[in-house]
């Protein structure tokens, strides 16, 4: 099966002007490329049997799962949980209102923040701060260029650094 592309001429398409908008889900059993210009806002949830590419922003009212990986040019955010088999790699912020899970690594350009808890079995990695309503666990390093926070606990088996410092 061939990969599901996502441009401006996608059926159900909306140019909200800031940002392309669709109604309901997204979803492909294998992978999704969105090719847009600017930001992409589903009102439900994206679902991947594969990968999630985005040129841009990809945001989703509900959640954003891929058994494969996640990949932003922009920012990535769910209103509930953001969970890869892989990686979550965005250029910009990665937010959930719920939890945010990787089986390898969780990098962001800007910051990482969840709600619920952020686990990565392999490493955590934010040029912002990284902040967690749950606790945040790492199987290998968690390292934030500002600050890391959680009102859980933060574990990890490899280096723990922050610039401005570590709270639990």
């Amino acid at each position: 099966m061939d990969k599901l592309v996502i441009t401006k001429d996608y059926q159900g398409i909306v140019d909200d002007g800031y940002r392309y908008k669709l109604n309901g889900n997204l979803i492909s059993a294998t992978s999704i490329d969105i090719q847009l210009d600017k930001g992409l806002y589903v009102q439900g949830f994206i679902k991947a049997g594969r990968f999630i590419k985005a040129d841009g922003s990809i945001k989703a009212g509900r959640s954003i799962k891929a058994d494969g990986s996640i990949e932003a040019d922009g920012s990535i955010k769910a209103g509930r949980s953001i969970e890869a088999g892989w990686f979550i790699e965005a250029d910009g912020s990665i937010k959930a209102d719920g939890f945010i899970k990787a089986g390898r690594s969780i990098e962001a350009g800007w910051f990482i923040e969840a709600d619920g808890s952020i686990e990565a079995d392999g490493s955590i990695k934010a040029d912002g701060f990284i902040e967690a309503d749950g606790s945040i666990k790492a199987g290998r390093y968690i390292k934030a260029g500002e600050g890391i926070l959680a009102q859980l606990a933060i574990t990890c088996n490899g280096t723990l650094k922050a610039k401005l410092g570590i709270y639990s």
